[in-house]
C-alpha cells in the first residue's frame, strides 16, 4: 500500500478524501446494482429488474457530482505529480464505474424476456461468472481506496480467468442452440449477459491499471487475454 505525506493545507487532504469517498460510494452502488440484476435474472424477479433499470439514473447523477468535485479540486488546488494523477484517476474511474452500472442495467432489462425461456442448466454458470466479476470489481475498488499497486496488479492478473470462463459459457450456449433451435432467442440473450459480465471484468482491470499508475507513476505491462469467442458466428 502506498501512502502520501499530508499536505500543508489540511483542506486539500480533506478534498482528496472526499473525492475517494465519492468514488467509493459509486463503486458500492454499482456493485449492488450488478449483484441485484443477476439475482433478479436467476429468480425471474421482474419487479426488481425494473427497479434496477430505473436506479441507473442515480449512478449517472453520482458520476456527474464526483466529476464536478474533481474538476473543482483541479481548479482550486492546482495539484501536481502524484496528487494530479490521483484526481485524474478518480475522474476516469468514476466513468468506468458508470459503465459497469450500465452493464447491470442491460442485464436487468433482459430479465422479463428470459423468465422461463431457457434451460436452468445455464444458471450456475451465470452465477459463478457474476461472482468472479463482482469479486474482481471489489478488489479493484479496494486497491483504489488503499492506493495499493500490488493489489492492482493482482486484479489485472485475474482478468484472464474471467475471459476463459466466458469462452466456456459461450460455447455451452452455442451447443444449447444447436441441440434445441427453439431456444435460440433466449440463449442469445444469455450470450449478451455473459458478455456484459466479461466486460465488467475488463473494466475492473482498467480501474486497477489506473490505480497502479496513480500510486506509482508507472503503467502496468500488457496483460494476456483469454480466448476470444466473439469472432464465432452464431447459428441465428
Amino acid at each position: 500500500m502506498t501512502s502520501q505525506p499530508g499536505h500543508t493545507v489540511k483542506s486539500f487532504d480533506d478534498d482528496l478524501r472526499s473525492l475517494r469517498s465519492r468514488i467509493g460510494q459509486m463503486g458500492g452502488y454499482a456493485r449492488q446494482q450488478l449483484d441485484d440484476s443477476i439475482a433478479a435474472l436467476l429468480s425471474g424477479d421482474v419487479e426488481t429488474a425494473h427497479r434496477i433499470a430505473e436506479g441507473d439514473k442515480r449512478l449517472d447523477e453520482m458520476e456527474m457530482e464526483a466529476e464536478s468535485f474533481a474538476i473543482s479540486i483541479i481548479a482550486r488546488r492546482a495539484p501536481m505529480a502524484g496528487d494530479l494523477r490521483e484526481v485524474i484517476a478518480a475522474l476516469k474511474i468514476g466513468s468506468v464505474i458508470e459503465r459497469i452500472g450500465d452493464y447491470a442495467k442491460n442485464c436487468a432489462r433482459r430479465v422479463e424476456v428470459l423468465v422461463g425461456g431457457v434451460s436452468r442448466e445455464v444458471h450456475p454458470g451465470i452465477a459463478e461468472m457474476a461472482r468472479m466479476a463482482s469479486s474482481l470489481f471489489d478488489d479493484s475498488m479496494r486497491a483504489f481506496a488503499q492506493r495499493d499497486p500490488a493489489l492492482a496488479q493482482q486484479v489485472a492478473d485475474g482478468d484472464e480467468a474471467i475471459d476463459d470462463y466466458y469462452e466456456s459459457l459461450f460455447q455451452a450456449l452455442l451447443s444449447q442452440i444447436a441441440e434445441d433451435p427453439n431456444q435460440t432467442a433466449s440463449a442469445t440473450h444469455f450470450i449478451f449477459i455473459i458478455k456484459n459480465l466479461e466486460r465488467v471484468g475488463d473494466h475492473a482491470t482498467n480501474i486497477a491499471e489506473m490505480v497502479h499508475y496513480s500510486a506509482t507513476g508507472e503503467h502496468l505491462g500488457e496483460r494476456p487475454k483469454g480466448g476470444d469467442a466473439t469472432g464465432l458466428t452464431l447459428p441465428l
